[in-house]
C-alpha cells in the first residue's frame, strides 16, 4: 500500500464545541506528519466527502457522534466491510451524515477499498463552546492510531471494533 493514495478526513464544525472532534484529529495527525499521509478537514457534506476519497486506496475518517456513549469514547469501524453499526447511523450532527455517505458511495460503487472511521462520542455541539477535554484527548488518540495505520508499512487490517476507547492497531 506504500504507493497507494492514504487519506484521513476529519468532519466537524469548529464552531459547535464536540463536534470539531474530526477536525482537531485531523490538526493532530498533520503534527505528527505521517510521511505520504494526506489529511483534509471538511465540514460533513457527503458529496464532498465521497469526492475527497476519490482514487484514495486506503482512507480514515475521523468525525464526532453522539449515540449514548461518554464524551471522549472511541468508535472504531470497517466501514469497508459493510455498513456502519445503527447506533452511529443518524447520530451525525450533519443534516446527512457520515452513514449515509458511505451508504451512498457503496451504492454507487465510490467507496475505497479500505475504509476506518472513528465516531467520537461527543455532547456539547453549542454554537460557541469549546470541545470537552476528553474529545480533545480522544481527538488525539485516533490521530495516533490513524498515523500508525496510515503510514507505509501500516496495517489497516479488518477488525471491527465498536465501542472500545482504545484506538489504535
Amino acid at each position: 500500500m506504500s504507493g497507494a493514495r492514504r487519506l484521513f478526513v476529519g468532519i466537524g464544525n469548529p464552531l459547535r464545541g464536540d463536534d470539531a472532534a474530526g477536525l482537531l484529529a485531523a490538526r493532530a495527525l498533520r503534527e505528527l506528519g505521517p510521511e505520504g499521509v494526506e489529511v483534509a478537514e471538511l465540514e460533513g457534506e457527503p458529496v464532498g466527502l465521497i469526492e475527497a476519497w476519490r482514487g484514495a486506496e486506503a482512507v480514515v475518517v475521523a468525525d464526532a457522534v453522539a449515540c449514548g456513549g461518554e464524551p471522549g469514547e472511541v468508535h472504531r469501524i470497517d466501514a469497508a466491510e459493510g455498513s456502519l453499526p445503527a447506533a452511529l447511523a443518524g447520530s451525525s450532527t450533519h443534516a446527512m451524515g457520515l452513514a449515509e455517505a458511505v451508504e451512498l458511495a457503496r451504492a454507487l460503487d465510490r467507496l475505497p477499498a479500505r475504509l476506518l472511521v472513528y465516531g467520537i462520542e461527543a455532547s456539547r455541539f453549542e454554537v460557541g463552546t469549546a470541545p470537552a477535554a476528553a474529545v480533545r484527548a480522544a481527538a488525539e488518540r485516533v490521530a495516533a492510531a490513524a498515523a500508525g495505520e496510515l503510514a507505509p508499512g501500516g496495517t489497516l487490517e479488518a477488525r471491527h471494533v465498536f465501542g472500545d476507547s482504545r484506538p489504535g492497531p
